[in-house]
């Protein structure tokens, strides 16, 4: 997405979020609630709904690596460059993906690992050790004020999604994939992966 894209984005869910503010003050004020709502009670509908709208997670970039595995070559490794629109806190341990290939359903968890990359490369990177098939973890590639690695914080910062698949949700060149991410709350993200041929270990999804 360019930058006039991604301000258009910005632009409409903040449209979208007073028109709801304005919707809901309106009620309280007209009386057309049909129930009696206090002050706290309009805070606390207000901060859901801001929650909701500007929780959004960007997708800047997919790519996998294949790995030769009995005699055939099948995606292993999945990364997923992920940045939130607008600047706020989401709580990545609170995230939950699910994958699906179409026969089978899995959800990782978070495992409480996320790093900088520093000089290491994307697939070889020390914390792979710590990824298992049941879970997910984060490399950084920006994290100004280390929200991300020391408090499990995504605001401003670009970080890729690691996945280990495991053999039975590996893939192999034009299959396909659903992953989605379920933030504690605010908006599901949900994209779809298909295998590239392996024509070189690291591919970009299509």
């Amino acid at each position: 997405m360019n930058k006039w894209g991604s301000t258009a984005i910005t632009a409409m869910i903040l449209l979208i979020s007073f028109i709801l503010i304005a919707a809901i003050a309106a009620s309280v004020i007209t009386g057309e609630s049909e129930s009696t709502i206090s002050e706290e009670d309009v805070e606390e509908i207000l901060d859901e709904v801001l929650d909701e709208i500007t929780t959004y997670i960007q997708i800047k970039d997919k790519i996998g690596k294949y790995y030769n595995t009995y005699g055939e070559q099948r995606i292993e490794k999945i990364a997923i460059l992920v940045k939130p629109l607008i600047s706020t806190d989401i709580d990545i341990s609170q995230l939950t993906i699910k994958l699906c290939d179409g026969n089978n359903v899995k959800i990782l968890n978070y495992s409480g690992n996320a790093r900088f990359i520093g000089s290491n490369p994307l697939f070889e990177h020390p914390i792979w050790n710590n990824i298992e098939d049941n879970n997910f973890g984060f490399i950084v590639i920006l994290d100004g004020d280390n929200s991300l690695v020391n408090h499990d914080i995504l605001n401003e910062d670009m970080a890729y999604i690691i996945i280990k698949l495991s053999e039975d949700f590996s893939m192999t060149k034009k299959e396909t994939m659903t992953i989605t991410l379920f933030p504690s709350s605010g908006i599901e993200r949900t994209i779809t992966l298909k295998a590239p041929p392996p024509i070189k270990p690291v591919v970009s999804f299509e």
